[in-house]
């Protein structure tokens, strides 16, 4: 699979995984917080698995 997020999707990602992910350790500890690991891994690994089923790429293509 080819990488379908840009820099700034990815970096949003790994923000909002870590925010959802706090909420385990502060404010209402909740287990919900866990959820955050899917925008987390998917923002480091650079791969939306959603993106790709619906052909959508933030990542800038360069010709060559």
């Amino acid at each position: 699979m080819s990488k379908n997020e840009g820099t700034l999707d990815r970096a949003l990602r790994v923000i909002l995984g870590l925010v959802l992910l706090s909420l385990v350790f502060i404010g209402p500890q909740t287990l919900w917080g866990l959820i955050g690991i899917v925008p987390l891994v998917t923002g480091l690994v650079g791969i939306c698995p959603v993106y790709s089923v619906f052909g959508i790429k933030t990542c800038s293509v360069k010709p060559g």
